[in-house]
């Protein structure tokens, strides 16, 4: 009985370990410009409001029936407020899809940590394009690197 009560609450169970899809690097120009440069092998950005700053997309990646993860490190400073990732799914025919990472946010003056944020995608659920974006609500100085986007294969 309590397996079964667990089952109901776990995920979907990986079958390999996971694989980069696409990495990015300082070198690649991100989607948004405007207040965004590269910086500590990384980009550093001066956010002066409440904003989502598009930094990637990936065009037709070819998964199904995955976990895909967004993971990239990021460090603050004097951050009023917070900043989080987040990952856009646009499945064709139904629409576009997010996930994001309110609670592993980071605020304030912080040191390089990393931070993931999931999407599962079920069998016949294949996302035509995805986009990765940084959202920060407040004021200050965020840098962000090591972006990737992973694939985990999961059981049917």
């Amino acid at each position: 009985m309590l397996k079964w009560i667990r089952s109901l609450f776990s995920g979907p169970t990986p079958t390999g370990p996971p694989q980069v899809l696409r990495a990015f690097s300082p070198d690649q120009p991100t989607i948004a410009q405007a207040g965004i440069r590269a910086d500590q092998g990384g980009w550093r950005i001066d956010a002066t409001r409440e904003q989502t700053i598009r930094l990637f997309e990936a065009e037709h990646p070819d998964v199904e029936q995955c976990l895909l993860s967004y993971r990239a490190e990021l460090r603050t400073e004097g951050l009023n407020g917070r900043a989080f990732l987040e990952m856009w799914c646009r499945l064709p025919g139904r629409g576009e899809f997010f996930s994001k990472g309110h609670q592993q946010a980071v605020s304030g003056t912080a040191n390089w940590a990393r931070y993931e944020i999931p999407f599962y995608l079920k069998e016949g659920q294949k996302p035509d394009l995805i986009k990765l974006n940084l959202t920060v609500e407040g004021a200050g100085t965020v840098w962000i690197k090591n972006i990737e986007l992973l694939k985990t294969p999961l059981a049917s």
